[in-house]
Order: C-alpha cells, then structure tokens, then sequence
C-alpha cells in the first residue's frame, strides 16, 4: 500500500510542480499578446506595426521615469548540448526588451550583469548554466552565425524562466532573419481593467491577436502535459493498487484466521456481529492510513528532485520540481484508506458471520 501511495503521490507532485512552474512564470498585472489561433510565443508573430498600436493604448502601466512598461520580445528555439551526456535539446532563446525585467519581478542577476543593448551578449537562467555546454557566465555559444558571450547568470526561482537564455531582441532578430515579434507583454494600469482592455483589443480591425492575462497564458502551456501525467497516474495506480487491495485483503484474512477463538470468546460474551464486523474494518482502515503516512513520507523525499522535460506546447526544455500539496495528500490518504477498506471489508463480513459454536469448534 505504502509503495502504490507513494507511486500515486509521486505522479501527481509531478503534475503539480510543472503546473507551479509554468503558473508562477506569469504575473496576473501582466498581459501577453501573440498572434491568433498561436499555442505559444514560438509559433506567434505580431507585426511591427501591431505592436505600434498596442503600445499607444492608455491602459498601460508606467515605471517612476514614465515610460511604459512594455516589452516587445522575440522567442526562438536553439539545440544546445548538455553537460555530462552531451545530448543535445531544445532550449528557448528570448529577445527582450529594456522593460523586461522589470516587469518579472521574480527574476535577479546571481552572477556577472544584464547584457548591454545592440551587443552580441547574453544572459542565461541558472538551470542552463548548470546543464548545458556553453552557459556558464563567460562561455561562449554560437547561434543565428554569430558568436554570444554569456555575460551573467540569472535565477527565477521556480519559473520557466530559468530554462531561458536572454539576449537584445533587435540584435538577435537580425542574427534570426525574423522581421516580427512573437509577443507583446505590458503590465496593466489597474488589473482589474483587463477584461475591458481585451474587448478594445479585440475590436480593433487593425489587429488579430490573442489577448490574456499572463497567467492565464503560462497556465495554458502546462495543460497537455499535466493532463498526460494525471492519466499516466491513474492509470499506473490502478494496476498497482489491484496487488495492494489483494495483499490486505489475504492479510486480513490471516488475521481472522488467527483470531478464531477471540471471535467465539467475544461473541459468547455478548458482542454483536457489527462489532466484530467494526473491528476488523477499524484494523484494514489503520493499515491502510499506515501505509499511506509511508508512502507520502516517502514522496515527501522526491521533492529535493529536479528534473527536465519537454514542454509539448514550446518543443523547449523545461526544469522543474516535484511539488506536494495538501490536495495532493488529503488524495492519497483518502486513496488508502479505500485500498484499506476493499482489501478488509470481505474478510470482515466472514468474521462477523461466524458462529459461536463454529468459532469455538475450530478452536
């Protein structure tokens, strides 16, 4: 039981920690434009003069110099190969903007500095300078048939962000050939003016675009996988749980068959059959409570982890974290306990229904 709870466990943190990374990359004051019908940054673009008009909109916020709190960024994917295994993978290039940074508050500069605009410099998240070739502050990569210097090193916490490499967007769309942006992200004046800013944006014949809260965006890019793993998850957990609901179900019939005699004593002395029927259910419910402490102890340990996939929505690679949540736990107890009490409410119906006599024969 403790293993199928913690098989069970283990999956949904999975789950819930690339849906935490994703959720948390995105701020709810932010707005992100892409290009209609666009699943992610990658396959959008927005023309210049789409982000023209975005930008003049008055619903925009402003930093303590009054400029607006906007950027306009270029997102592609490059094959890097990794440290150790030299396998390569897919990781995401950002193109930003002087107005980047401030508006993902999440993100500080760990080592070296932000690289200088219009220079062949960047910047990368500390999960690639750890994994992959070429990352570390100083090092070299060559992509776009240029040649980038990594001048810092950057930690987002527990967001996507740190799976990045950033670098000046006007040089990198020239090293790229792309002529448009992939998105548009501004911070709002009030959040709570989002829903009329999306009808004025959506109304306009000048643009099609996809208006939503940042949120809602990084929120969306999770979907697919963390759906794939739940299933994944269910459905590993019941072909397991079968053993385990078998292996209660013979343990507690081991235990009536070794209690015969106290069932006779206690039904001579006035018991009645639903207490023995309690009794023994009360037993197979703490085994399985037993075995799900054990298993989400066990868990709990998969949360100093850290591993990488493929975002589905991006093709990029994506490091996150196992994440437990009370959800989570309150599942897996609950999920033990109905192990508990399918593999022990037969062989309490058997010893409830036993006679006296019969009980004291055996004996």
């Amino acid at each position: 039981m403790a293993m199928v709870v913690f098989v069970f466990a283990s999956i949904n943190m999975l789950s819930a920690g690339l849906e935490k990374t994703l959720v948390e990359t995105g701020s709810d004051d932010n707005v992100i434009i892409t290009r209609k019908a666009a699943n992610s940054e990658v396959q959008s673009g927005v023309e210049r003069s789409q982000a023209a008009i975005i930008e003049s909109i008055p619903d925009i916020a402003t930093d303590r110099l009054g400029e607006p709190l906007l950027a306009k960024e270029l997102v592609v994917l490059i094959s890097l190969p990794k440290r150790g295994s030299n396998k390569p993978a897919n990781v995401v290039i950002r193109g930003i903007h002087d107005s980047s940074l401030r508006l993902r508050n999440q993100i500080r500069v760990v080592k070296g500095r932000m690289p200088r605009p219009g220079s062949s410099e960047i910047i990368a998240g500390s999960s690639i300078a750890k994994r992959f070739k070429g990352g570390g502050i100083g090092e070299n990569l060559r992509f776009g048939m240029r040649d980038w210097t990594v001048v810092g090193v950057f930690d987002a916490g527990a967001t996507g962000f740190s799976s990045e490499i950033w670098g000046d967007a006007t040089q990198l769309m020239q090293a790229f050939r792309r002529p448009v942006y992939s998105s548009v992200t501004f911070r709002l004046r009030n959040s709570n003016d989002f829903e009329s800013v999306k009808a004025k944006l959506d109304s306009d014949p000048r643009l099609t675009v996809d208006v939503r809260r940042e949120t809602r965006y990084y929120r969306d890019q999770s979907e697919a996988m963390a759906k794939f793993l739940r299933i994944l998850g269910v459905s590993l957990t019941v072909i397991f749980s079968i053993g385990a609901v078998i292996g209660a179900m013979i343990t507690m019939y081991a235990a009536v068959s070794n209690r015969v005699a106290e069932i006779g004593t206690l039904r001579a002395l006035g018991f009645q059959r639903t207490s023995i029927l309690a009794s023994f259910l009360a037993e197979a419910l703490l085994l399985g409570l037993a075995g799900g402490i054990g298993g989400l102890v066990l868990a709990s340990f998969m949360q100093l982890i850290t591993i990488s996939t493929m975002n589905w929505q991006t093709f990029s690679e994506l490091a996150f974290s196992f994440t437990l949540t009370i959800d989570i736990v309150y599942k897996s107890l609950l999920f033990s306990l109905v192990m508990g009490f399918t593999g022990g409410v037969i062989p309490a119906i058997r010893a409830s229904r036993m006679t006296i006599v019969d009980a004291l024969r055996d004996h």
